[in-house]
């Protein structure tokens, strides 16, 4: 049975060679369960969650780590997010009938953007790259050949129970005293990184759902020495709040909130994210805007 809701960091000994490996179950099926989607955008979405988990297992951050797909094609926006604990969230929109295709196609040769932000905002990184090649994992290697220039594979994989992912990065080779000594480990690098980079392409979707992490890295690199580290728990955790969501009225204005009582009588604002409704009726909203905290004011979900 495979490993769930985990991440875990794995190294090749002696050489500049790393991976990692994620798998979501409840984590995933959290993120989905409150949405209908197709089977194509679902697929991509926990494709793009896996991804996610694995692109902050490589990075060291305090804040979150956004990736975001954007198009004009009928998946036209997908977003995922990921803390520095390993809390996840993911929403996809979609309009029409989406065509099975690739991502390319189907979000009408979108881009994908990685967007990593302090914890206190004040700091804020942004990549962004063209979707290529069959899917998001395509589109990532690029990201990481021209954003970090560190060789990167990805392999993905999602249905509706699961998504999991394989990362595999080829860190710079030191420098050590003598110039031959550095040209002989730069080749015993080099030959490592296409070896188990090419065992690695032999992974099917299935076998990457299916397998535990165990035995994924004993059936593709069992002839290889890797060191295999503790995995960290992966969640899923939605950071919306009824203040966050006062914060946001009190943004949109009191004229236009109070125009929206007037017509249905409350406002209620649904996260995307979790589906949670929070909802506000005329005393709220009065309170809301005349300063006074609001009943669930400090709450967080």
């Amino acid at each position: 049975m495979a490993d769930t809701d985990q991440l875990r960091r794995f190294l090749f000994e002696h050489s500049p060679v790393r991976g990692y490996l994620v798998r979501l179950n409840a984590s995933w099926r959290a993120t989905i369960e409150h949405h209908a989607y197709p089977t194509v955008v679902r697929d991509a979405l926990g494709e793009a969650m896996a991804a996610t988990a694995l692109l902050a297992g490589t990075m060291k951050f305090e804040g979150r780590l956004t990736l975001q797909i954007q198009g004009a094609g009928p998946l036209h926006l997908l977003v995922t997010q990921c803390t520095e604990s390993f809390a996840l969230r993911g929403v996809a929109r979609y309009r029409g009938d989406v065509p099975t295709g690739t991502l390319a196609e189907i979000t009408g040769e979108g881009r994908v953007t990685v967007t990593i932000e302090s914890a206190d905002q004040d700091t804020r990184y942004q990549g962004v790259v063209p979707l290529i090649g069959q899917g998001l994992a395509e589109g990532l290697q690029e990201y990481f050949a021209l954003s970090e220039q560190v060789p990167t594979r990805l392999w993905l994989a999602a249905d509706g129970d699961q998504a999991a992912g394989l990362l595999l990065q080829k860190l710079p080779t030191g420098s050590s005293a003598s110039a031959e000594d550095d040209l002989g480990a730069r080749a015993e690098a080099e030959d490592l990184w296409e070896r188990v980079s090419l065992l690695a392409a032999t992974l099917t979707p299935a076998e990457l759902l299916g397998w535990s992490d165990t035995e994924v890295l004993q059936r593709l690199f069992h002839e290889e020495d890797v060191r295999h580290f503790e995995p960290v728990p992966v969640s899923f955790r939605c950071a919306c709040s009824r203040a966050r969501t006062s914060s946001m009225l009190r943004a949109l204005g009191e004229a236009e909130t109070l125009d929206i009582i007037a017509k249905e009588g409350e406002v209620t604002v649904t996260c995307e994210f979790c589906n949670r409704a929070y909802r506000f009726d005329a005393v709220d909203v009065a309170a809301l805007f005349s300063e006074v905290p609001l009943p669930g004011d400090r709450q967080l979900h």
